[in-house]
């Protein structure tokens, strides 16, 4: 947290002198236009040439403020968003709030594992990592917590993310110009979609005439000023009709391509600042050098195009000025050449468009997960195995807050299955949640929440929580049983980590500890590892049957000063403590 708070200090001293940079370029400028006007006022009531040039040194000058004034305001943006994002980690680490985005538009309650685990919405996984600004870069992430990698690809990330987390200035400062992109998906996929639009194309003979007209009406126009014939004032402005009647030839060209070019310009040009950014920045693991050696491209740097393309939509736009388009276009067929030039980019470099922004979205999600290694130091990076071991040491859930966060080891070798018991609130439910979500990390190159960890990267699949549903007629019961047929149908195909939490809660006793017990023995007949947990303790008695593939582990609760203690950590055996019986007493309820 003390690096947070010396970088607010940092940029909250350079926005300090920004401000004041930005004051007195504003009042030069006011200077400016008054000298100015004096100026022209001199010049107009003398006739003398020496005000003309002075006045023409003074607008430069006015310009040069301008873009220098421009300058500032962009910084301080950029210097009031690394604020922003400083003060929403401190926030963050002290546990008032979680100001990132939940993704709760990505819940799917028909995923293995993302809705048992909360992986999204509020007070989620996904939203505790969360630092994407852009909706690529949101999608990406969402994207990569839904899926296992492969070994390689999960080493690669792991580089690249522990390198990333010493980047903490360089992370923020990409952050800060993804924030200033404020784009949507809808904003996103009309850039998309524009790409992969059908090309136009201009007729050749008007690219000829569009070079040869605006010549012929500068002569014409050169040409009456010097003779002041009227017959050339007729045929320019006859020119000046036809190239307007050209112009209007390609008006639906023109249309079809502006897709809202005011916005999308200003977001298109962030990206190529965005694009720039990783450009010119150095890196050492090879994950985040294959992204960057993707923004190479033969006829120069990626984010040049990006810009261009910026500035073709915004000129295209200008087309929506009725007088200025009347003007230049009369003279000059200035959108016909503007849409020359976007159809040629577009033909040159569209089918590129959507792996470029995609990259923009790796790193953005990279940079959440070397944020999340920056402010979880402890947590590391899980060595990992082919032979279906997992090795926890310390273990615990990652969103619990250190202080009160309970750690246990955890060890499965041999394809093995822990059968969880425990009495109510004991701890169960979160202990398999904080192994789907350390699973879940560890298949993704990220750190865990563990001192020490090997790990053989498993598709994790999961059945802990399950809804009526009332518009296909479903019950309870039956919804659990087409959870279950899913889970066995995935383990025809692939070893998998398997969390189980009381198995078929909506039947009988008996009928449920058959059931549970049929569907073990299923599970371990697929090789499969993992947990399931249940109130049930004659079901426990099936590891006698099945030693090796078995193991009985529990969370106890004890009676103390006739009040219910939990110590949260994983022993050996069946429970042997109950805790309904006593808080019903304790509450008078029997």
């Amino acid at each position: 947290m003390s690096d947070y708070l010396k970088l607010i200090k940092q940029h909250s001293g350079d926005l300090y002198k920004l401000n004041k940079k930005h004051n007195l370029v504003s009042f030069l400028r006011l200077i400016t236009i008054i000298i100015l006007i004096f100026l022209v006022y001199k010049s107009i009531q003398t006739n003398d040439i020496i005000f003309v040039l002075f006045g023409l040194f003074v607008f430069i000058c006015f310009i040069l403020l301008l873009k220098i004034h421009e300058k500032i305001s962009w910084n301080k943006k950029i210097k009031k968003h690394l604020i922003s994002i400083n003060k929403d980690e401190i926030i963050y680490l002290n546990k008032e709030e979680i100001p990132f985005e939940d993704g709760v538009e990505y819940i799917d309650v028909k995923h293995f594992y993302s809705f048992d685990l909360d992986l999204f919405g509020k007070n989620s996984l996904y939203q505790n990592l969360n630092r994407t600004a852009t909706y690529i870069g949101s999608e990406k992430l969402s994207q990569l917590l839904l899926k296992l990698l492969k070994k390689k690809e999960i080493q690669s990330n792991q580089q690249a993310i522990n390198e990333l987390c010493k980047k903490i200035e360089w992370r923020q400062y990409l952050l800060s110009l993804a924030k200033i992109t404020r784009d949507s998906k809808d904003d996103y996929q009309k850039i998309i979609d524009w790409s992969k639009a059908k090309q136009g194309k201009i007729p050749r003979s008007l690219n000829i005439i569009s070079l040869i007209n605006p010549i012929v009406f500068i002569v014409l126009i050169i040409t009456t000023i010097l003779t002041s014939d009227s017959f050339f004032i007729y045929l320019a402005s006859t020119f000046f009709l036809i190239n307007l009647a050209l112009v209007a030839t390609q008006l639906r060209k023109i249309k079809r391509e502006i897709i809202d070019s005011r916005e999308n310009s200003d977001i298109i040009k962030q990206y190529g600042l965005i694009i720039e950014t990783i450009e010119t920045e150095k890196f050492e693991s090879q994950k985040l050098n294959m992204l960057k050696e993707k923004l190479i491209h033969k006829s120069g740097s990626v984010s040049s195009h990006i810009k261009k393309l910026s500035s073709l939509f915004s000129n295209m736009e200008s087309i929506q000025n009725i007088l200025a388009a009347i003007l230049f276009n009369g003279a000059f067929l200035y959108h016909i050449h503007i849409l020359n030039n976007l159809l040629k980019w577009k033909k040159e470099y569209s089918k590129h468009l959507e792996e470029w922004l995609g990259i923009i979205g790796e790193f953005e999600t990279l940079n959440s997960l070397a944020n999340f290694s920056y402010n979880n130091p402890t947590f590391t990076f899980p060595d990992l195995n082919k032979n279906h071991e997992i090795v926890f040491n310390e273990l615990g859930h990652p969103l619990i807050q250190k202080e009160i966060r309970v750690c246990n080891d955890v060890v499965f070798k041999e394809k093995n299955l822990i059968i969880l018991t425990g009495s109510n609130m004991s701890g169960k439910s979160t202990f398999l949640r904080t192994l789907g979500i350390n699973m879940v990390l560890a298949g993704i190159g990220s750190p865990v929440c563990s001192s020490k960890a090997n790990v053989h990267p498993l598709n994790v699949i999961v059945s802990m929580r399950q809804t009526d549903s009332l518009n296909d007629g479903e019950s309870y019961f039956f919804a659990e049983v087409k959870r279950l047929k899913k889970i066995m149908d995935k383990l025809q195909s692939e070893i998998c980590f398997v969390l189980l939490d009381e198995v078929l809660k909506g039947t009988n006793s008996d009928d449920k500890q058959t059931g549970t017990i049929e569907v073990i023995k299923k599970i371990i007949s697929k090789n499969a590892i993992g947990s399931i947990a249940t109130h049930d303790l004659e079901i426990c008695k099936t590891t006698n049957e099945y030693p090796k593939k078995l193991i009985n582990k529990c969370f106890e609760v004890k009676i103390i000063n006739n009040d219910l203690s939990f110590d949260y950590k994983l022993k050996d055996g069946i429970c042997k403590n109950k805790s309904a019986t006593f808080i019903m007493k304790k509450m008078e309820i029997i």
